[in-house]
């Protein structure tokens, strides 16, 4: 399982490095305001995620400050990686 995690995250950090690169520099064409759409959806999201999460379950485990950040980063997989670290 953290193998998979793993390879999730990666894949999810190439998507942002593609969002990110789109913004420095815009790919031709309507592909870029796509892409711009993408990052806001994908922000919008894995910042909702962290707001619940943390709200939630904040006071009941301690969380560092980078699996916070990793949670808007990477969204479900990080969540799935901290379920792993607080419950077994």
């Amino acid at each position: 399982m953290k193998a998979l995690i793993w390879i999730a995250k990666t894949a999810i950090a190439l998507v942002w490095l593609v969002l990110i690169l789109n913004i420095v520099m815009p790919f031709p064409g309507k592909a870029a305001w796509a892409l711009y759409i993408m990052t806001v959806f994908l922000f919008m999201m894995h910042g909702l995620q962290a707001l619940i999460f943390i709200g939630a379950f904040g006071d009941k485990i301690s969380m560092s400050r980078w699996e916070k950040w990793s949670i808007l980063i990477f969204g479900i997989f990080a969540l799935l990686d901290i379920r792993r670290k607080h419950m077994s």
